[in-house]
């Protein structure tokens, strides 16, 4: 064992025995179902106890250590402007990082990225994480220089001035600005009452005129909001602009990675970066009649209830840091979702459930119209479709675990046909 490997096995221990959520000094775990409860500095009958307890605690140790998020991919993935329609920046990124460990990694038309494992099998799972981020579409620029434009998804327009955002332009740079209206000194009292309109907002590059502004940016050029991956507090919460849905595809890249150490599964894997889901699906419904699997998951975000104002009857008791949301609901699969939950539980990986009573409204809904078996499994988020979401690496952590066992789980026998 390294030195590196002893100093990360010793740190991950601390974390489980010091963890800061606990009210007491010990470890408490779950193991095949029975509880083992081992506090510090208790004295210990025998040596074959001693001997059953440290590889206890040892394999759930290097069980914590077998697989952690990258975080210098993530922090490169979400800090890449990605708006809708605009996604070839990040497909390539994700291109460069799994060619090395798949079978075959490819594009299509609309923008969508493949990447295969085991594509000789007849039997396909599809898991599709969508890299589009809402964002700014430029449709005019005025005498003075100012941009004008439109919305490429959906805003909450009351959260948009003041806004730092990156604008696209030539030789493919990008150029810093600001989302700017007119100041509340300045409105009239009944104009302090109303919503801002979206076509009164206007983007500040610091432009003189036109034509200096025409030299940088022009027309169909895009924006996206300008603000960095950080770590939030010391509960491992992560906060940035467009988690919404860089952190699906980003499961999926390092679900994909996970599956290529090992490639005993049955199924043929097609982990997908989807594009334009934040208008209308677009890339999940071609990616879906292109492959016509028999599983499909989709991953995107799920609004955590931890937050204030957040109603729990609305969304469910939902949390960050309590793993993986496995949504139950017609777009779901019942044989798919019941699997997901029993892999979970054998693997002691922690789960809550979101009830949904239509569609989703994400990758999933295109998938299921494939004809596929389908499932939805979400991240919690705090203030979705705002500049700076808020998320939980444990919960990543965990998807990427379950949704590797379930692969692993699956065989010929498998047809997820409910009747």
């Amino acid at each position: 064992m390294s030195l590196k490997l002893v100093k990360r096995f010793i740190q991950v221990l601390r974390e489980l025995i010091f963890d800061k959520r606990r009210k007491r000094i010990g470890i408490q775990w779950k193991i095949d179902n029975t509880q083992l409860f081992f506090k510090l500095f208790h004295p210990l009958p025998d040596k074959n106890k001693y001997k059953l307890i440290f590889w206890q605690v040892f394999s759930l140790v290097m069980d914590k250590m077998s697989y952690k998020v990258n975080e210098n991919f993530l922090t490169k993935l979400v800090t890449t402007p990605r708006a809708t329609g605009y996604e070839l920046t990040a497909q390539r990124s994700i291109k460069e990082y799994l060619e090395k460990f798949v079978d075959k990694i490819y594009g299509d038309r609309v923008g969508n990225l493949y990447a295969v494992l085991n594509p000789d099998s007849s039997f396909r799972i599809m898991l599709a994480g969508h890299i589009d981020q809402i964002g700014f579409q430029i449709t005019y620029i005025d005498k003075k220089g100012f941009l004008w434009f439109r919305p490429l998804g959906g805003f909450d327009v009351t959260t948009l001035a003041g806004k730092r955002v990156k604008v696209s332009g030539k030789n493919e740079k990008f150029f810093p600005g600001v989302i700017g209206k007119k100041a509340v000194h300045l409105m009239k009292p009944e104009e302090r009452k109303k919503v801002p309109e979206m076509e009164k907002l206007f983007i500040d590059i610091g432009c003189k005129d036109k034509e200096e502004t025409k030299k940088k940016v022009d027309v169909g050029d895009f924006a996206v909001f300008d603000y960095d991956y950080q770590r939030l507090g010391d509960n491992n919460f992560a906060v940035a602009a467009g988690f919404d849905d860089s952190i699906g595809a980003f499961i999926v890249a390092e679900i994909m990675k996970e599956l290529a150490k090992d490639k005993t599964f049955f199924p043929a894997v097609y982990g997908i970066s989807t594009v334009q889901e934040e208008i209308g699906l677009r890339g999940a419904i071609v990616a879906s009649r292109a492959i016509m699997p028999q599983v499909g998951i989709a991953f995107d975000v799920g609004h955590a209830a931890d937050a204030p104002e957040v109603k729990k009857k609305v969304v469910g008791d939902t949390k960050l840091g309590d793993g993986p949301i496995i949504v139950i609901g017609p777009n779901i699969n019942p044989e798919l979702f019941n699997r997901l939950i029993q892999i979970a539980e054998k693997n002691n990986i922690p789960y809550q459930k979101m009830a949904w009573n239509r569609g989703t409204g994400t990758d999933a809904n295109a998938i299921q119209l494939s004809g596929a078996a389908t499932a939805l499994i979400s991240i919690p988020n705090r203030y979705m479709h705002t500049a700076s979401e808020v998320i939980s690496l444990d919960d990543v952590e965990n998807i990427v675990k379950l949704v590797v066992e379930f692969v692993k789980s699956v065989t010929e026998e498998d047809t997820f046909i409910p009747l």
